[in-house]
């Protein structure tokens, strides 16, 4: 199924539920890597999602109040993310798709308010995210 192919400066919008935890997401910008342009922007390509990464996040968890802080990134696409004809250079296009795997790597744990304080031994979380699309106009399949 056609789908608006994801060129650079296009958001990844990440939700906020990762399990337990809750996170102050900002979004991630894509950096298109692709030879073929759209209005002078690189189209991404496959790989391109793995330089997406979002610093300085805050997040809690019912059990930890303290927030602590952590880093988003694009753990896996979602199959319809990734064009199956349409390729630049020889490698596929990425699509808007559906909701890609994200996850959140804990730099600074959240803790428990207790005294002293406890920290939260979970490195990190899975949640999910989309991509937003300045791109209205060009489809890939």
């Amino acid at each position: 199924m056609a789908d608006y192919i994801v060129i650079d400066g296009d958001t990844a919008q990440f939700l906020p539920a990762f399990g337990a935890a809750m996170v102050v997401v900002q979004p991630g910008t894509m950096q298109g890597s692709g030879p073929a342009t759209l209005n002078g922007k690189a189209l991404c390509i496959e790989g391109d999602e793995g330089n997406v990464s979002v610093p300085g996040c805050m997040y809690m968890t019912p059990q930890y109040s303290i927030p602590g802080v952590g880093t988003l990134s694009i753990d896996a696409l979602a199959n319809d993310q990734i064009a199956t004809k349409t390729q630049t250079g020889g490698t596929a296009l990425l699509l808007k798709g559906g909701q890609f795997n994200a996850k959140f790597e804990v730099q600074s744990p959240a803790q428990q308010p207790a005294s002293p304080p406890v920290p939260d031994a979970t490195p990190s979380y899975s949640g999910n995210g989309m991509f937003i699309s300045n791109n209205t106009k060009f489809q890939g399949t």
